[in-house]
């Protein structure tokens, strides 16, 4: 079939697997082109490993380091007339490179916040690999299901005042206005459950009980700060209570990684495409203001970039972490210098669907937010007839 995206609201409901194998070697080609180095993690547990900085850092890691991994993810195959999701296509050309590359891959498809997940991946380690070095927490989820059966749900909204905003539609680039109550108490209660640091905690916990945790293991986890003309809906929102509490989760672990003289870090990254960013209001313009100012000067990483400098230059460089006074390490020191956020403070309020061309660089945007999906992906022939569906070897989990 010929595959063509189809975007509603700030959803893309189709994923194309050429292109998104293509944007997987894509990846490996800059991790490899950073030089293969012997000095770094040799297993490596990967929760949310399908995409973003998740699937970034698998791909950094097996292919910078030679690392074996286990990626824990939560993907639909195709069925039907209905493709894949980008993250399975993703997962399955990550596990035909790397096991071409003779790099042991295992793959685990559920859901990572069930017991019975941890549980599988416990005893996948224990059988094949012993014990683990590294364990990147970086899981993306809407919802998650507590021990007792029930659902909580994460919210997109500012706390204590309502939200004037405006995002950018991405079929008619017209910028829409949108406004948002605060969240009651609820709300961020249940938003911090689903993106903070308690299952982060969890999953620590479920390896050390079984000694799967290497000496010297070191844990870490991606937030996100961004900028002062974000903070109202983000940093001071729910998103932002949930952010914080990764924060409380990286102290609540430091004594349990000392058991095994290793270390748990909350790692700052820069402002990037992501489904969750999409959705957030005021994120499109931020973002492309953004990448304008970045692509301008130079500084511009994708997630592999961001992902490859932070294990080569921090995770497992020779000098010391460059950390702020909350004990963060920090890869967003190039989105945040003072000539880059001048020039978003500068025009932050001019952007409108007139000037939308001259003074963003929304087409990066937009190009960034489709190769999530596997288009617009240089090289590919989106005329061409492709298969939606392609298997991917799992160890547990069902496709």
């Amino acid at each position: 079939m010929i595959i063509k995206p189809r975007i509603r609201g700030f959803l893309c409901t189709t994923a194309h697997p050429a292109g998104c194998a293509q944007d997987v070697a894509n990846q490996i080609n800059h991790a490899e082109s950073e030089g293969i180095r012997s000095d770094g993690p040799k297993r490596v547990l990967i929760i949310g490993a399908s995409g973003g900085y998740g699937l970034a850092s698998r791909i950094s890691t097996a292919f910078g380091f030679g690392s074996s991994t286990v990626g824990v993810f939560f993907e639909r195959p195709a069925s039907g007339n209905r493709t894949a999701s980008p993250g399975w296509y993703k997962t399955a050309a990550f596990t035909e490179k790397a096991k071409a590359k003779g790099l042991y891959t295992a793959n685990i498809n559920g859901d990572a916040f069930s017991q019975g997940i941890k549980d599988a991946t416990c005893d996948l380690i224990e059988k094949d690999l012993g014990q683990i070095d590294l364990v990147v927490y970086s899981l993306a989820a809407p919802a998650r299901q507590l021990p007792d059966g029930s659902v909580v749900r994460s919210t997109l909204k500012p706390i204590g005042e309502p939200f004037e905003g405006s995002t950018i539609d991405l079929n008619t680039r017209e910028l829409k206005s949108l406004s948002l109550e605060p969240a009651n108490e609820e709300e961020v209660s249940d938003t911090i459950r689903v993106m903070g640091g308690e299952d982060w905690e969890l999953w620590i916990q479920a390896l050390l009980a079984r000694g799967l945790l290497a000496a010297g293991c070191i844990t870490t986890n991606y937030t996100y700060l961004g900028s002062e003309v974000t903070w109202p809906i983000y940093h001071h929102g729910t998103i932002g209570k949930a952010k914080e509490d990764l924060d409380r989760a990286q102290a609540a672990l430091v004594e349990p990684m000392e058991s095994v003289n290793g270390k748990a870090h909350v790692v700052v990254m820069k402002g990037l495409v992501t489904q969750a960013a999409s959705a957030i209001p005021g994120m499109s313009i931020y973002l492309s203001l953004l990448f304008r100012a970045m692509k301008k000067a130079g500084t511009h990483e994708g997630c592999i970039e961001q992902t490859t400098r932070f294990f080569n230059t921090q995770l497992f460089g020779s000098g010391e972490h460059r950390t702020d006074e909350g004990g963060r390490i920090r890869m967003d020191e190039l989105e945040l210098r003072d000539d880059i956020q001048q020039f978003v403070a500068d025009n932050w309020s001019l952007v409108s669907a007139e000037t939308l061309d001259d003074m963003t660089d929304f087409d990066g945007y937009k190009q960034a937010y489709l190769e999530m999906h596997g288009f617009e992906v240089a090289g590919m022939d989106y005329e061409a007839e492709v298969d939606p569906e392609i298997p991917i070897e799992l160890q547990v989990g069902e496709a």
